[in-house]
């Protein structure tokens, strides 16, 4: 997959404030702001660059507030980085594609993986599948 690079101006002007803000600038959605995604069968997209990067089927509601997920399409869809901010250590998601911030893992999950990939809504589209 090539990846994309563009500009901050071009991001900005592409993405909606709150999108730019989680997306590129590592921000953090409110809790529950996205409990409309569709329950039908498809694929969860990059807001940013439309890759493919987890499915409906490892969709789970953690009960955090934000989207929940065990397990990426593939491990080349998302790539991780330490993240030290808030005096934490987490591990950041991104898209492997355009290295949009996408949320976090933790190692708190349900099986086969035992991860939860929580993500924040807004870094996210929904593909359904074709009929």
């Amino acid at each position: 997959m090539d990846k994309i690079v563009k500009s901050d101006a071009e991001w900005r002007a592409e993405l909606s404030d709150l999108a730019y803000k989680v997306t590129r600038r590592h921000g953090t959605e409110r809790a529950n702001s996205h409990d409309d995604f569709p329950k039908d069968p498809g694929t969860f997209c990059c807001r940013c660059c439309g890759a493919p990067l987890f499915a409906q089927a490892t969709k789970y509601d953690s009960g955090t507030g934000w989207p929940s997920f065990f397990a990426p399409l593939s491990e080349q869809a998302v790539g991780t980085s330490e993240d030290r901010g808030l005096f934490m250590r987490r591990t950041e998601v991104h898209c492997a594609r355009c290295e949009a911030h996408l949320g976090h893992v933790f190692p708190d999950g349900p099986q086969p993986t035992g991860l939860r990939y929580c993500l924040n809504g807004v870094a996210l589209t929904f593909e359904p599948d074709a009929t």
